[in-house]
């Protein structure tokens, strides 16, 4: 099993750690309403994904306040272990209370970091990561880094499903979504928040991100075998499978 401390250097190598360490109480209350409530049918298509191979052991990496594990737990099998692993103690607090309130027992909420994993070599069976994705893959320094490591933890053939935003492929609306997330959802969410730079953050990475060939290209060069997608809305979302 890897080493998985955490020390002041590694935080102040990565900026955007901190701007995700303070959890408002209306957290998934603002994500509801800025998504209108779509990123949770997105999450259920993404935990069905992830249980179609019938996993004995699952991990949702960078679970924020648990979402996407919740609904692994509800619709997995009781001998499928679930894996909830974040860098942030208060989200994952947050997380514990939440599957508490909803009698959503046996998810395992672990504080760590996807650079250095406490699990061994290929020892997961699947591997889901929910509007998370951008954060690790776009202009992030470790972003070569965090592949090998989900790469040395998943088992030869298993899947890494993310869900996250993309490009439109239309202009006319990939431009409505720019205009959405720079006027609506950047502003809006800091406001309701108080956490302003989290979701200007949020916001203008959306709107930068990368097409989908290109986030293609560089998951391929990362060294998975096939990472295939689905696009939501005309392209606003995408839903990833990729296969080591």
């Amino acid at each position: 099993m890897k080493n998985n401390t955490f020390n002041g250097h590694k935080e102040a190598a990565r900026p955007l750690q901190k701007i995700f360490r303070a959890v408002p109480p209306s957290y998934d209350r603002i994500n509801r309403l800025l998504t209108f409530g779509i990123d949770e049918y997105w999450r259920k298509l993404a935990a069905r994904r992830l249980l179609s191979d019938n996993p004995a052991k699952v991990l949702d990496l960078c679970t924020g306040t648990g979402d996407l594990a919740m609904h692994l737990r509800k619709r997995a099998t009781p001998e499928t272990t679930v894996l909830a692993l974040d860098f942030s103690e208060s989200m994952l607090d947050f997380a514990r209370k939440k599957a508490a309130r909803r009698k959503l027992n046996g998810i395992s909420f672990i504080h760590g970091d996807v650079a250095d994993m406490p699990f061994e070599d290929e020892s997961l069976d699947a591997i889901g990561i929910a509007f998370a994705f951008r954060n690790l893959t776009y202009k992030n320094p470790d972003r070569d880094l965090f592949f090998r490591e989900i790469l040395r933890v998943l088992r030869p053939g298993a899947p890494l499903v993310a869900v996250d935003t993309s490009q439109p492929g239309n202009p006319l609306m990939r431009k409505l979504f720019h205009i959405y997330m720079k006027h609506i959802t950047g502003p809006a969410g800091g406001l309701l928040s108080g956490h302003r730079s989290a979701y200007r953050y949020l916001a203008h990475s959306a709107i930068d991100y990368y097409t989908a060939p290109d986030l293609q290209k560089i998951i391929l060069e990362a060294g998975f075998k096939s990472a295939e997608y689905t696009h939501f809305l005309n392209g606003i979302t995408a839903l990833w499978e990729c296969r080591k």
